[in-house]
């Protein structure tokens, strides 16, 4: 196993009186994309919420960079590196593509390479610079999930997590997307955390993949492996 950016160890959460994630055990290297796959309803948002510090954890520990980050609000693992692009990019629709790009770019350190960060943002997001003037509500599914991509970038990430990227998208933006998390992962070195309901897609472009059942982890193994699984293709591809 390569040098661990992320190690969750015993990972329990859910919210208020019902425990959503039991025992989780896992972990992410660096440069490494790993997917986590399962039903709805199985946990997947619950654990990326949980390790950037959205949702409490009832028991365990979330190391990041050799740091116990467990009880550090999302705003400060944030500053840590470890970054999350919530289901439906969540951008500010009222404000301009170039506003909702800056914003990602809050705490200091991000703060001192933001005009660094926003020619990179650009550079790889060519339609953004086109629109950078566009009030983000009136862009496209597509446009919004890479605008989304584009302002986490702009907060320095050495973890990347994404919750669903492809949700809604028509499926050559499907492909876009895909594309432009293997670029970011070969050009930047960032590790990949990726919550996906395509299986197929995310267990093609990851290193390793986690299956998991009612907040459990039911099997961990590379993308071809599980790809190959005749559980999984039956349970999950439909094959």
């Amino acid at each position: 196993m390569m040098d661990a950016i992320l190690r969750v160890e015993g990972l329990c959460s859910g919210y208020s009186e019902l425990p959503v994630l039991h025992d989780m055990n896992f972990e992410v290297g660096r440069g490494e994309i790993v997917s986590v796959v399962g039903a709805n309803g199985a946990g997947k948002s619950t654990l990326l919420l949980t390790i950037n510090g959205h949702l409490k954890a009832q028991s365990g520990r979330v190391m990041f960079d050799g740091q116990d980050i467990t009880r550090l609000p999302a705003h400060a693992a944030a500053e840590h590196g470890l970054v999350m692009v919530p289901e439906g990019g969540r951008l500010f629709p009222f404000m301009t593509v170039l506003e909702n790009l800056q914003l990602g770019a809050y705490h200091f350190k991000a703060r001192a390479k933001m005009a660094e960060s926003l020619d990179e943002v650009m550079r790889l997001f060519p339609l953004l610079a086109e629109r950078r003037m566009q009030l983000a509500g009136r862009l496209s599914g597509g446009e919004r999930q890479m605008c989304a991509v584009g302002r986490a970038m702009m907060g320095l990430p050495k973890l990347l997590m994404l919750d669903e990227p492809s949700l809604g998208l028509a499926p050559i933006m499907v492909g876009k997307v895909f594309d432009i998390i293997s670029q970011l992962v070969a050009t930047k070195g960032i590790a990949v955390l990726l919550v996906e309901q395509n299986v197929g897609n995310a267990l093609r472009l990851c290193r390793r993949g986690c299956i998991i059942e009612h907040g459990r982890i039911l099997k961990v193994a590379s993308g071809e492996d599980l790809l190959r699984d005749p559980d999984i293709q039956r349970s999950y591809m439909g094959l």
